[in-house]
């Protein structure tokens, strides 16, 4: 059934025909069905199409979450045009750069959004772009619909195997790269995920990330429109219109980014909110007490843009073997995995860590202004910068970036493992752990901790879970996550954490 929907165009027509009264989208107050969704997406696709968009045109979208967003994405998929989602946070320079990067010839945008002037930031980097053709305004798209059948025979031309979207992405240190998906990719990938992450028609899923970072568009877009569901999303979430937001739209799941469940736990307002509609797979901390599992006793969703999204995982309302604590689950359909020696290259015993390398059909077509041999081996392996080990079940457990590993006192240090064990501490909604370049440049454990608690009680509690080489001698704790620096891809910004932690932190250093 999957292989001959794997297109956007052929997936729509499966909605349109079997939910076409089911909510596809819920915006702040603005709702649409799928029978909505999918005519007001055909007739943008003919005015754009009208307007001298072919199949293949890169076509970048600038704006907030919202209906407009998902219409405008949908008519450019459906055509065989690819989408080139763009943050609503790039500055001019970052804009070029994407731009330029994802050869874009077209680009549709809003003019202003939350004191931004969009029309003048582009206007000033377009002359740089030099495929850039045309560009639409939000409320004054190209009005000249093409001819009768024109859609139709583009969407027939759409195959699992033509690119559909670049989707920029970064590590913490690295400038972002174009990920490019096909049909197939992007589809697949969504699809082997979503029995774990319990997304099936019926559910109200609310997202809280922007549609043109993967966890939306993945894990949020193309899972309704592949399980039949319906997506809840705000364009800018804050706690209490959020905490309203999923009591009024009796959300069943709450996935995304567990500091926002966090904080929306910590309002006011929750305490009196209606939220009983909200399912045990939604993040631990909207849960109510009873429902909340024990840290570490879920699958941690492991994935990366590259692969579409989770690669790993495990039920979302279901705990792992008592063993298993603590691991990402198991690879998904379409995924394989292996674990190398990243000096060597040899394939490494089960339970012994290495580099995580993937292969197989959900994997990323390729990335732009790169060549397939940059990124694969001959043997079709991405050697993806993760390091891990995967024990004899199948499991996999993850041990950190290759870059973000470092060495105290000749011994081995992997920032995620510190990090996890901070966050079994009581109290501990958020920790952030790197290295900065202590006395005589020898590097030291640093952590950025989200926490009601004292220095010394976290460093006390540190060293109950940790070895001591692993446990943090420079300390900041602040009470919101607010203050944690990211980047434009939404991934913490290692280089302004580490220098907010030497101007602010705190030494503690008592044995």
């Amino acid at each position: 059934m999957l292989g001959e929907v794997l297109t956007i165009p052929r997936v729509m027509a499966l909605r349109r025909s079997a939910d076409p009264h089911v909510h596809a989208l819920v915006s702040d107050d603005s709702r649409t069905t799928w029978a909505e969704l999918d005519e007001a997406s055909r007739a943008l696709a003919s005015r754009l199409v009208g307007a001298g968009l072919n199949k293949g045109d890169h076509v970048g979208l600038l704006m907030p979450n919202g209906i407009d967003w998902a219409t405008a994405a949908l008519a450019v998929m459906r055509v065989g045009a690819v989408l080139v989602p763009l943050s609503t946070l790039l500055r001019p320079p970052e804009l070029l750069a994407q731009l330029r990067v994802a050869s874009v010839t077209h680009l549709l945008a809003v003019r202003t959004y939350r004191n931004r002037s969009y029309l003048e930031d582009i206007h000033s980097v377009a002359p740089a772009a030099p495929l850039l053709r045309q560009i639409w305004f939000e409320g004054d798209p190209p009005d000249a619909p093409s001819p009768p059948g024109i859609v139709e025979a583009l969407e027939a031309a759409v195959h699992p195997a033509d690119d559909m979207v670049v989707l920029f992405t970064s590590g913490s240190r690295g400038a972002p790269k174009g990920v490019i998906h096909t049909h197939g990719s992007a589809l697949r990938a969504t699809a082997a995920g979503l029995a774990d992450r319990r997304v099936g028609a019926g559910e109200r899923l609310y997202i809280p990330m922007p549609f043109f970072w993967t966890g939306g568009f993945c894990g949020g877009l193309l899972s309704v429109l592949l399980a039949g569901a319906t997506l809840l999303s705000e364009a800018a979430p804050e706690p209490e219109q959020t905490i309203r937001f999923l009591e009024r739209e009796r959300a069943t799941l709450f996935r995304g980014w567990p500091d926002q469940a966090v904080r929306i736990a910590a309002h006011p307002a929750f305490a009196s909110a209606d939220l009983s509609s909200l399912r045990p797979g939604s993040l631990a901390a909207v849960l109510p007490p009873a429902q909340r599992p024990r840290p570490g006793a879920r699958a941690n969703l492991f994935g990366m843009t590259e692969s579409g999204g989770p690669w790993c995982g495990a039920p979302l309302d279901t705990d792992l073997p008592a063993a298993k604590h603590g691991s990402c689950g198991r690879p998904f359909a379409g995924i394989e995995v292996r674990i190398v020696d990243p000096e060597t290259g040899v394939v490494a015993a089960p339970g012994t860590p290495g580099e995580i390398s993937l292969r197989g059909p959900n994997m990323m077509r390729g990335i732009c202004g790169r060549t397939r041999c940059e990124l694969f081996d001959a043997e079709g392996w991405y050697a993806t910068g993760d390091l891990g080990s995967l024990d004899h079940d199948g499991y996999l457990w993850y041990a950190g970036r290759r870059d973000d590993m470092f060495k105290v006192k000749g011994a081995t240090v992997y920032p995620t493992e510190v990090e996890g064990g901070l966050r079994t501490v009581a109290g501990v909604a958020q920790a952030f752990v790197t290295d900065v370049a202590g006395a005589g440049g020898a590097a030291e454990v640093a952590a950025l901790v989200v926490s009601a608690l004292e220095t010394a009680a976290l460093a006390d509690a540190a060293r109950a879970r940790l070895s001591a080489f692993k446990v943090p001698t420079l300390w900041l704790v602040v009470a919101t996550p607010d203050g944690v620096p990211m980047s434009a891809t939404g991934k913490v910004d290692k280089p302004a954490l580490q220098r907010l932690l030497l101007e602010r932190g705190v030494r503690c250093t008592r044995s």
